[in-house]
């Protein structure tokens, strides 16, 4: 392997660490809510936004993320107080949720311009120089951002297997009439997927925002690789997304070692294909 290559799968495995974060924002929503949340990537777009307040305001990179994340999940509550709490209310369908999160994609992206303008943006950061591995140029950031998703993960796994909420948001998942005359507090549970979801999003966000420029359609053009991933992974499973995402991560960005940068999205879309014609129920089983 030449070092172009090594260099593309880095920075692979970089841009896989962000859409995985995402990816299972989108499939809790969607394992535990049933709900294909097209707006997902537009949530993400907002972290980011949020998160470049909170840094040309001064404060440090990290703890704009954090506090960004925290506005997100507050705009995501209030989305579930006011949509989908009532939507679930009267039974509405899976079309019709389809309808109604593109509608709130559209709304938060034109916000979004509204706002800040459609221009791109960036964060206010020191320059740093890349590091250096055995001819490798790494930026420093990219290893952050691989670090951090490391972390989020591991306690991600934490919650979900050692904590009576994730214990309760698995439970709920696998069967929800079953969870609720088990005596789950189901809209507790629904309260936790957005905060969790939300946040992993929203940092997501904000680190695809180290790694490139902060403009207002950059979720719009993650939702379909983190679809890819959910899809790929195994629908409802978030380790599944997590593999799904350093799949399609990788795919995309190695691919430009032999075709343009313009089909990155082409090529990870049609390895999902791929995977899907050989396993349909994804790499793992759809259940958390």
């Amino acid at each position: 392997m030449d070092s172009e290559f090594l260099q593309l799968l880095v920075n692979g495995i970089a841009v896989g660490s962000i859409i995985a974060l995402a990816a299972v924002g989108l499939t809790l929503t969607y394992g535990i809510l049933r709900l294909a949340n097209f707006a997902h990537g537009d949530i993400m777009t907002l972290g980011a936004y949020l998160t470049l307040v909170f840094n040309l305001s001064g404060m440090n990179i990290w703890l704009s993320i954090l506090l960004g994340a925290g506005l997100t999940i507050a705009v995501a509550l209030l989305t579930e107080k006011l949509l989908w709490s009532p939507m679930r209310s009267k039974r509405a369908s899976s079309t019709t949720l389809i309808i109604i999160s593109i509608g709130l994609a559209l709304f938060l992206r034109n916000g979004i311009i509204l706002i800040w303008g459609g221009a791109n943006q960036s964060y206010n950061l020191p320059v740093v120089s890349a590091l250096d591995f055995f001819g490798l140029r790494i930026a420093q950031n990219r290893l952050l951002v691989v670090g951090l998703t490391i972390l989020v993960i591991l306690g991600l796994h934490y919650l979900l297997q050692k904590t009576k909420t994730g214990k309760a948001m698995r439970a709920v998942a696998d069967n929800v009439d079953l969870a609720r005359v088990s005596g789950i507090n189901v809209d507790q549970v629904v309260i936790w997927t957005w905060v969790i979801a939300a946040g992993l999003t929203a940092i997501g966000g904000g680190m695809y925002g180290l790694v490139t420029a902060v403009r207002p359609n950059m979720g719009w053009f993650l939702i379909l690789p983190m679809f890819a991933s959910v899809i790929l992974g195994g629908i409802g499973n978030p380790y599944g997304a997590i593999a799904g995402a350093m799949v399609i991560g990788i795919a995309q960005e190695v691919s430009t070692y032999w075709l343009p940068a313009e089909y990155k999205l082409g090529v990870a879309l049609l390895l999902m294909i791929v995977v899907l014609l050989i396993r349909p129920q994804g790499i793992f089983r759809g259940t958390m």
